[in-house]
Parts: C-alpha cells; structure tokens; sequence
C-alpha cells in the first residue's frame, strides 16, 4: 500500500490511568496515626517498561505517599498508609505490573513513619553496585504504531515514535540506571510537548526515556555512497523505497545496526546482492509489510504468528506454501523453509507501507564480518553493496542483529539469540562468583556471571575477520562496564587455538579450560533449570576433545547434581577426516573417510558410488593416503561430518558453502516421509580403551551397518527421501539405546545437530514412548551461540568441587 493511498484512522483511544476514589497525593487517610512505612527493593527487569509511573499511579490511586526511583541495583520504592493499604499495595504491585516487566525478587521490609506528604517520582541515584536488568529492544507497540500513521497525530509519518511500552533499549543505553542522560538519546533535548508527556503521570509517555518527536527527536536521511545527503525526513523515506521498487539494493540504518534491504522476488536483484556481499548460498531473511503476506507464502501456525508479532519480533522459521511461487528461489536455495519477520520499528513499518512487497533483509555487512552500525563506518564497509544509504542521526551504542527462532515441538527455539532476547539472563539457583565466558569461536556470544544472573551477549558471529574480533572485545568491555562487573575467573573452550582462548589465556585472570562438548551439556541444563543427574547428548560438528581428537557425536554422565566433571560414557564410533578442516566445506572428503573406514583398499570397487563421482581418481588416492599414514587426517566422532558424509554418499552436496550446508539438505531431502523404518547400528563397549576395567570403557555407537544398509538401499534405488528418514530415525534410535544402556532418566539433547527438526522430534518423542524425560533447548541456541552460558556453570560446579 502506498503511502500517499493510506487512510486517515480512528483517533487515538483515550487513556484510562485515573486515580482511585480512595484517596489524593498528600490527602491523609482515616487513622493518621495507625499508617506506616514501607520500603521496596525491586530488582529484575525493571527499568524502560514504564515501572515507576505505573508504580506512580497505583499509590495515588490508592492514596498513598512517598516515593519512587530508579536505581542500578533495579526499582526502590517507600510508601506509607495504613498497614491493610501496604498490603494490597504489595499485592497488586506483582498482579498489576507492565507487562514486559519481570520481577527477579521483591525485597519489602516495614519501616517506621517517616511523614511524607505526597507521592513523587525522584531523581535516579547512580550509586551502588549494578544489577538491574536492562531490558532488550522492544516492537513497536500498537498504539504507537497508531499514532505513526494517523494523519491527525503530530508523530504523523514520525519513524522514531515510542512509549514506555516499546522502543529501544539495550541498543541505545551506555549506563545503569535507565535515564535518558545514560543513552544515546541524552543528544536530543525534548521540546515542550514532549517534555509535558514525559512529566505527566497519565500519559503512557510518562518517563519514557526514549521519547521524541519531529520538532526534537532524531530524523532520516537518504545519503549517496559518496556520503552526500540528497533528500530528508519522509522525503528520504519515499526515495529509498523508490530505489527498492527499482531494483536497487538500499541500505537502511535500524535499531541495532544496518539491514540491506533489495526485492526479494527478482531473481537478477537477490543474485546481485549475494555476488557483492559474497553470500553464495546461505538463506537470506525476509522483511514482510504484513502478517497477511507472509501467510500468503508460507504456513504459519498459531504459535508462529505469536511470535512474528511478539515484543521481540524475531526472524521466524516458516514451511514455504508448495502453492507459492513470488519468492525468487535464490533467496534460500534449496530450502522448503523462509526466515520471515515483520517490521519492529516505526521505520521499517513506514518503509514497507511504502515498498508494499516482500524485501531481503539481512545483515548490513560482508560475510563473516558484524552489523554495521554507524553510518560513515557503513559508507566504507558497504562500498559496493549498497547503491543508497538510508541513515538517521540517533548513535547506536552497540551492534544487534536480528534474532532468529523457529517453532519445534510446540515450543520456540531461539537459534540466534540478539535483538528481543539479549541481554536478558539466565538464573542461577545460587549466587556464583563474577565470572566471564568466552564462548566458542563460531557463532560467538560471550556470558558474565553476576550474581545469581548470567547476563548473555548478543550474537557476535564467527570470530574469522578482524572485526569479528574487535567486536567480541568491544562486547566483553561494553558488558564489564554495563554491570559495573569486574571477573574474578574467566573460562574458554579447551581448543588452544580459538581467538577467543587466546583472549583468555592473556586476560591474567584465573582461568578453567572447559571441553566445548560438555559446555553443551551444562548450557541445556541449565536453561531447563536441572542439575543432574542426567544423559547429555551433545552432537554437532566439531569441538576438541580430550584426547586431543575431533568430537562431536558425544554422551556424558552428569552425576550428582552436576559435581564432578561429566564423564563421556560413549560416542559415535570414529573416522578420518582426509584433510582435516578442509573436509568442513566439502562433505565428499567425509564420505571418503567413512567408506574407507568400512571398506578400506575395497572402495575403489564402489565407483558408483555419487560420493565417488565427485572425486577424481588421484583425490581418492591421495585421500586414503593420508588416512592410511594418519597424517593431516584427524580422528572425528563428529554426528555432523557423519552428516556431511551420507548427505555426499547420497549425491545430495559434495560441497558447501556454509556450515550445516549439507546436513540442512538431507533433512529437507526427508519430505514429509511418514516412516519409523530405521536401519541397523551396534553399541559395544570399547574394551581397548580400558582393558582391565572394562565396565568403565566407553561405549561405542557403531554405525557400520547404518551406511552398509543405506548403501543397498541407494543401489536397489529406493527413494531418497525414504533413506533419509531412515537415517534419521536410525540417529534418534541410536540415542534412545544409549539412554536405556546408561540408565539415567533425565536426557539432555544438546549441539547443532538439534537444529535439525525432524532429528529432534524424532528423538523427543522415542524417548518420550521409552519412558524417558528429554531436555532441549528453548531460549538460548543449541548450537555454539549458548556455549558461554554452559561455560559459566562448569566454572561454578568445578569451584564447588575444590
């Protein structure tokens, strides 16, 4: 729809925040001398959601005096009345809160009179230590999205309306407490009108600290790359949806940093963009006008389009309609699903309204590098990408991406945890020591342990460029200072080349090395709030393993409430990977390794083989060369390069371009095939490992008659989408023996392997019929972006052992 077609809407509803009859600011009630003090800690997620007018309004509604502030340790309160009055005042405080506000803990203590005569919101006090929550970037609410497009509003057309019930947060606030001089806002002086909301108690602009309008707040402009400004405001805005209408690929300033927006239904424009970002085949995400576009292409559920709406509004996962054909098919190669979003900003929701079509929407950057977000640094970096720059003069005090879920057994799956999640925390069930956690090298977060809260970073990406890694130092630095939080101890991953182990081992501070695959294990409990004991299944690509091999199919032993370290009880049986870290981006080298492991010298007699095709025969020589000797050939339990492997065997991808390429591929290759069909595999003790006390030996899930039996089936041409799901269902089977084997109840399903959905519901629901009580993860990513989180509690429970 354009914008010149919308029509004039409803005016604004009229808001309802009255004061009760029971009393007035300063007016004693009855019993003058029978009224007491209460004080209020309020610690949680409680600053920027509109927590102290509505704590305002509750105690004069009530005929209450005293005050309210923000501090750094969260919300204090003192309120005098009648003791029956504190009461429901308590009571209603938790029954009545915003509803984005999360109260942690509510600390009242009754204290003697001290004789106020109103009720008044005081100054913030900065002293202290921090531990208030800050409170992640929120969607625009609706009826600032009303006020946005009702030509009778004065924010009209505005692209930076909010209220104390949306807006941004965490990427504009540079420290506790919550005020405006604290973010980056503190650059616009409010006029008088916005001054008036902010300072009237019934208005839900009350406090808000990001408030702002067309004659004071931040505008838009639209740039050339050269950096000269050809037009601005809503002018700015009509131009750049013209240069997308065009086929031009626009670069537009958000919230957390820059998108490149170009229309997602022209093949010639998506392939444009992925030649000059350099993204050869990794999907792109979709920015949709409306809900009811993105259910014209793909199938939404309930829970899917809660979530496309959700204060958090994350990229969501979607089954594409088989019926739907706008969609250029470069913007996920291959793939049956979309990533889909809709607008979370005034901006975005006027760009689209505008547009009026599906665009790509990914991150402002080159590959491998993080989000730009300053519009001169974007002018350098995105030279070449985008042909306008859609910028605005509002700094954004650090970078977000967009936040990726999609929606597996019910229940959301958070797979890139940033704008919407970050930097909301998990809670401890104790107080732990302050502790930071690096993460792993790919897909990075980092973790700081503050108390009972381990505060998670924002997605920061592969630690491959140099900016990646400027990045990860900046986060590290930036939360330090947030949380006024100085570690004690920090722990990495036990892969002695990760730049983020480095980071560590030069940090002077005590430092604990924690096995990448068990971090897994302990990230999953964690979020699920168990400690042991259980079975975690930790599956992915690759991590280093103790014995210095490359692991990534594993099963430990958490025992004891998690004490002691978790014992790997069993794995996948191993292979040679020819080439080592090369074999990540071409899964026929995996396939190599596995048919040699089976067949040895004999694999030659299996040219027919797909796998064998897309090798010439000098690689194939060269390859089991280099197995036979041992040399550049690691070791590997990996369910991930198994996944490579069968994916090349099957003729599916030989190479990739992305990690996750190929075994993304052979789950899509499954179809909707309804099968339990599943093929054979052997689980023995590896007595070799320990041959005097053999009971304490390893298991080892022998997967040997799984490729011999899959091989037949390729050669008796049984339909690969069959094959696949047998796979598949021999995995979750695979687990589901181990469980039953090890014996423990409690199973942690854990790694990037448990992206996979039709992995992971398989394997939930085959434990589920055996009896057993399976963990997956919901708010914090299986893959590496949640390895900080399991880090921090390895820490603690290792410090509890000493």
């Amino acid at each position: 729809m354009k914008m010149g077609q919308l029509t004039k809407t409803a005016s604004p509803p009229m808001h309802t925040h009255q004061p009760a009859k029971r009393g007035s600011p300063g007016r004693p009630l009855a019993g003058r001398s029978k009224h007491t003090r209460l004080r209020i800690v309020i610690r949680g997620a409680v600053q920027g959601v509109g927590f102290r007018p509505f704590v305002y309004r509750l105690a004069t509604g009530m005929g209450l005096t005293g005050w309210v502030n923000n501090s750094p340790q969260g919300v204090f309160v003192e309120v005098e009345g009648t003791k029956a009055s504190l009461d429901e005042f308590l009571l209603r405080l938790e029954r009545e809160k915003p509803p984005r506000a999360f109260i942690q803990s509510l600390e009242p203590i009754f204290l003697d009179r001290a004789g106020y005569t109103a009720f008044e919101i005081r100054p913030s006090v900065a002293d202290g230590s921090k531990s208030a929550l800050i409170l992640p970037d929120i969607a625009t609410c609706p009826d600032c999205l009303h006020d946005t497009f009702d030509p009778t509003n004065r924010r009209y057309l505005y692209p930076f309306t909010n209220c104390t019930n949306c807006g941004p947060r965490f990427s504009i606030i540079e420290s506790l407490p919550y005020d405006r001089p604290n973010t980056t806002m503190k650059h616009f002086p409010m006029c008088p009108e916005c001054r008036a909301e902010y300072e009237d108690p019934l208005d839900r602009r009350f406090h808000a600290q990001p408030n702002a309008c067309p004659v004071c707040g931040p505008h838009i402009e639209l740039w050339s790359p050269g950096g000269e400004v050809l037009t601005q405001h809503h002018e700015a805005l009509l131009a750049a949806a013209m240069e997308v209408s065009d086929g031009g690929i626009l670069a537009v300033k958000g919230l957390g940093g820059f998108l490149l927006i170009a229309d997602a239904r022209r093949e010639e424009v998506v392939m444009k963009l992925r030649a000059r970002k350099h993204r050869e085949a990794k999907p792109f995400a979709l920015l949709y006008p409306s809900l009811h576009m993105v259910e014209e292409h793909c199938e939404v559920s309930e829970a899917e389009a809660r979530l496309l709406t959700s204060p958090e509004s994350p990229i969501v996962l979607l089954k594409r309609r088989s019926t739907s054909r706008e969609i250029a098919n470069a913007v996920a190669p291959g793939s049956p699903y979309l990533g889909a979003m809709l607008p979370y900003t005034p901006l975005h929701h006027l760009l689209m309204a505008e547009i009026g079509f599906p665009v790509v929407a990914t991150s402002g950057n080159l590959t491998d590098e993080p989000i730009c977000t300053d519009e001169h640094e974007a002018l350098a970096r995105l030279a070449g990408i985008a042909n306008l720059f859609l910028v605005h003069n509002r700094p954004i005090a650090r970078h977000v991406d967009d936040s990726i879920v999609r929606v597996l057994l019910g229940r959301e799956m958070v797979l890139r945890r940033a704008r919407g999640y970050a930097p909301l925390p998990v809670r401890l069930p104790a107080p732990v020591e302050t502790t930071l956690a690096v993460g792993a090298h790919f897909k990075n977060s980092i973790a700081l342990a503050v108390g009972q809260d381990v505060f998670i970073s924002q997605h920061i990406g592969d630690l491959e460029t140099v900016q990646a890694t400027e990045a990860f130092n900046r986060v590290i630095t930036d939360f330090e200072n947030l949380y006024d939080a100085r570690p004690t101890n920090v722990v990495c991953d036990s892969h002695p080349d990760y730049l983020s182990t480095r980071y560590a081992e030069k940090s002077g501070l005590p430092l604990l090395r924690m096995q990448h695959h068990r971090a897994h294990v302990y990230s999953c409990m964690a979020e699920n709030g168990i400690t042991g004991p259980a079975l975690g299944v930790s599956w992915d690509g690759t991590g280093y393993g103790d014995d210095g091999t490359v692991w990534g199919g594993e099963f430990f032993r958490v025992t004891d409430k998690g004490g002691p370290i978790a014992s790997r009880v069993a794995h996948l049986r191993t292979f040679r990977l020819p080439t080592g870290e090369k074999a990540v981006k071409e899964p026929r080298r995996a396939a190599i390794g596995v048919l040699y492991e089976l067949l040895g010298d004999r694999i030659v007699s299996r040219s027919k083989l797909p796998a064998l095709w897309a090798c010439t025969p000098e690689e194939v020589s060269l390859w089991t060369a280099m197995i036979n000797r041992g040399v550049n050939a690691p070791l590997t339990s990996s369910a991930g390069r198994l996944f490579d492997a069968v994916a090349s065997i099957l003729g599916i991808y030989h190479y990739s371009s992305f990690e996750g390429q190929a075994a993304m591929q052979l789950e899509y290759a499954i179809a909707g095939v309804d099968t339990d069909e599943h093929y054979g595999f052997k689980v023995f003790r590896d007595r070799l490992h320990d041959p005097h006390d053999g009971a304490k030996a390893p298991l080892i899930v022998d997967w040997a008659s799984t490729i011999y039996e899959l091989i037949l089936d390729l050669y008796f041409e049984t339909p690969l989408d069959r094959i696949a799901a047998r796979f598949h269902n021999t995995l979750a089977e695979m687990v589901v023996e181990v469980a039953r084997t090890i014996g423990e109840n409690h199973v942690v399903l854990t790694g990037g392997c448990f992206q996979n959905a039709y992995l992971l519901e398989k394997t939930v629901h085959r434990l589920q019929e055996e009896g057993f009580r399976p963990y997956w993860h919901q708010r914090v990513p299986p893959n590496d972006g949640g390895i900080a989180l399991g880090q921090i509690v390895a820490a603690n429970w290792s410090r509890q052992k000493e």
